[in-house]
């Protein structure tokens, strides 16, 4: 199962790099055409759809690598098994907000898939197809918090410790 996550969060981060190779691609495209005089509708749209794709998708990879911002000042201040308690609570509460994240744009695809929901750009896409990068990403960053949650509870150190992290 360990192997199974932790590719899991390595395939949502290669994802992410990838839609960000496709915000490069549509912007690059954007200027050019545009210096050519021709348009391409949409192009602007579906660099907006990559980089929120890669923002959501990118939220495991960066959290289970330890990258993403902590306030370690109160932690450094307490003594080992006060910071472990803390970062377990905080830890719950992690997993509220990003349950509740997902949940709701989990339901914002099918509200927009049973709305038949389309951009009002050029592009007339439906909505409920980029809005599946952030569900997908929301869900797998759920994934992610919970499994720390778990370890941590089990009493098994951050599994990958970032700059400010202090466990030793």
């Amino acid at each position: 199962m360990r192997r199974f996550l932790d590719n899991l969060y390595l395939v949502s981060g290669g994802l992410a790099a990838i839609f960000m190779v496709g915000v490069l691609v549509a912007v690059v495209m954007s200027v050019s055409t545009r210096q050519l005089g021709i348009h391409i509708g949409g192009l602007d749209a579906y660099a907006g759809y990559s980089m929120a794709a890669a923002g959501f998708l990118a939220l495991a990879h960066t959290f289970k690598s330890g990258e993403h911002i902590r306030v370690t000042l109160l932690l450094s201040a307490l003594p080992m098994k006060g910071r472990m308690r803390l970062d377990i609570l905080a830890l719950l509460v992690a997993c509220l907000i990003t349950a509740n994240l997902c949940w709701f744009s989990g339901k914002l695809v099918l509200d927009s898939f049973s709305y038949n929901d389309i951009s009002t750009g050029d592009d007339a896409t439906p909505l409920w197809i980029p809005q599946l990068g952030m569900a997908i990403g929301t869900f797998i960053f759920f994934i992610s918090v919970l499994d720390e949650t778990v370890r941590r509870m089990r009493g098994i150190p951050e599994t990958v410790q970032g700059e400010e992290a202090h466990y030793e």
